[in-house]
C-alpha cells in the first residue's frame, strides 16, 4: 500500500488553509500567523505538489508596491528553492469592509469597479507565477434581505466582470482558465451560483464560457444537502471540472472545513473512486490538482497543523487504494453486472430508431411484463454498497 505523498499526487494546499490562526466569530487567534516561506518549505517536507493563495494571503490588504513585490520575492525564491508549484490563485474579495455587499455585485457601482482593478492585478501574478486556474468564490456576492438586491441585476453584473476578465486573458496570452466556486450561504445569508447546477447554467450565458468551469468544494455542496460524487460527475460529465477543493463535512450546518474524509468517509471513497478511475461504464476521471481547502482545528498547535497536512494526503491515498481494490474485487464485478450498472451506458434506443420504431415494439409496452417488478427482479444495490463498506473497512482485499 502506498501511502507516502509525492509531487506526482498534485496534491496542493492553500496558504489560507495551513495558514488558519484559528479564529472564529466566538474568539480570537490560537496559533501565530503562518509565513510564507515556512508554508512552501513544510509542504515540500510533506511530500505536497502545490500551494495555492488569495492575494491578501501572501501581502496583506492594502500594503505598498514595494511590501507586496517583496512577499512576491520571497515566494518565488521559496519555490525555486522547493520545486513547490503555484497551480491555482484567487482573490480576496470578502474581506476588507470595502466588500462589505461584494466585489462584483455590490449595490455600489464604485466597489465593482475597484474590485475588478483588484483581480486584474492578481491575474496579472497569477501568469507570473504559472498558475494555470484562477478560482472564484463570490463569499460576499449575495444578500441577506430579498428586497436588497435586484437578483437579475446582480447576474448582469457577474456577467459582466467575467466577461471582462476572460477577454483580458485572451488579450494577454495568459493561457489561464476560471473555476467558480458555489456555495448556498456563509458568510451571506443567500449566495448567488449556490450549487454547481446554478454555476453551470450561468456559465452558458458567457461569452467565452469555454474559459470558465466549476471549482466545487466538498463541504459547500453537502451544506446544501447535495451529494458531491454526483455533483462532480455532472461537471466531469459537462468537462467543466477544472479543479477541485476536498475537506470533511459532517452534515448540513456550517462549512465545517474538516481534514479530507472527516466527514462523509463513504461519499469521500466514491468520490476518490470517480476521480482516480472515471464511472463504472469508463466515464471521464480526473487529472488535476488534488487541492485541501480545509482548517487545522482551533484546538491544534504548531504541529497539528502538518499532522493535518499529511492527514489528508493519507486519506486520500488510503481511499484510493481501497477504490482499486474495490474494482478489482471478482465479486464487485459480479454484483455489478447483477444491478446492471454498466447497462445504464447502453442507449435506450437502438442505432437509428426513433420514435415510429420504439412505438412499433410490443416488447416495449404491449409485451412487457411490469408485474414482474412486484416482489421480484431486484437490483441488488444493498449487495453491492455492503461490498463498498468492507472493502472501505479493510474487511477485503
Amino acid at each position: 500500500m502506498t501511502t507516502t505523498p509525492t509531487p506526482a499526487d498534485k496534491f496542493s494546499f492553500g496558504l489560507w488553509t495551513i495558514g488558519y490562526t484559528g479564529a472564529d466569530p466566538f474568539g480570537g487567534p490560537t496559533r501565530a500567523d503562518l509565513d510564507v516561506v515556512r508554508a512552501v518549505e513544510k509542504l515540500a517536507e510533506a511530500g505536497a505538489w502545490g500551494l495555492t493563495f488569495h492575494d491578501d494571503d501572501l501581502f496583506a490588504f492594502g500594503s505598498t508596491d514595494a511590501e507586496r513585490q517583496r512577499q512576491i520575492d520571497r515566494l518565488k525564491q521559496a519555490m525555486a528553492d522547493t520545486g513547490v508549484v503555484v497551480p491555482m490563485i484567487t482573490t480576496n474579495l470578502f474581506s476588507a469592509p470595502v466588500f462589505k455587499d461584494g466585489g462584483f455585485t455590490s449595490n455600489d457601482r464604485a466597489v465593482r469597479r475597484y474590485a475588478l482593478r483588484k483581480v486584474l492585478r492578481n491575474i496579472d501574478l497569477a501568469a507570473e507565477l504559472g498558475a494555470e486556474t484562477f478560482v472564484m468564490w463570490g463569499g460576499r456576492e449575495g444578500a441577506e434581505y430579498d428586497t436588497a438586491k435586484d437578483v437579475q441585476a446582480a447576474l448582469a453584473r457577474y456577467r459582466e466582470a467575467v466577461n471582462l476578465l476572460t477577454q483580458y486573458v485572451t488579450d494577454k496570452g495568459y493561457g489561464l482558465r476560471f473555476a467558480i466556486e458555489p456555495k448556498p450561504n456563509e458568510p451571506r445569508g443567500d449566495i448567488l451560483l449556490p450549487t454547481l447546477g446554478h454555476a453551470l447554467a450561468f456559465i452558458e450565458t458567457l461569452d467565452r464560457s469555454e474559459l470558465v468551469g466549476l471549482n466545487p468544494e466538498v463541504g459547500h455542496e453537502q451544506m446544501a444537502g447535495l451529494n458531491f460524487t454526483a455533483g462532480v460527475a455532472q461537471a466531469l460529465d459537462a468537462g467543466k471540472l477544472f479543479h477541485i477543493d476536498l475537506n470533511g463535512q459532517r452534515s448540513i450546518k456550517y462549512d465545517q472545513d474538516l481534514v479530507f474524509g472527516h466527514g462523509d468517509l463513504q461519499n469521500a471513497f466514491s468520490l476518490v473512486d470517480l476521480l482516480e478511475n472515471g464511472g463504472p461504464g469508463g466515464g471521464a476521471a480526473y487529472d488535476g490538482p488534488r487541492h485541501f481547502d480545509y482548517k487545522p482545528s482551533r484546538t491544534e498547535d504548531d504541529a497539528g497543523i502538518w499532522e493535518s497536512v499529511a492527514a489528508n494526503m493519507r486519506t486520500y491515498l488510503l481511499l484510493k487504494e481501497r477504490a482499486k481494490a474495490f474494482r478489482a474485487d471478482p465479486e464487485v464485478q459480479e454484483a455489478l453486472a447483477a444491478a446492471k450498472v454498466a447497462e445504464l451506458g447502453q442507449p435506450t434506443l437502438g442505432e437509428g430508431e426513433g420514435y415510429d420504431q420504439l412505438l412499433a415494439d410490443r416488447s416495449a409496452w404491449e409485451d412487457f411484463d411490469a408485474d414482474a417488478y412486484f416482489h421480484g427482479l431486484g437490483f441488488g444495490f444493498v449487495r453491492l454498497q455492503q461490498l463498498m463498506i468492507e472493502h472501505l473497512v479493510g474487511a477485503r482485499g
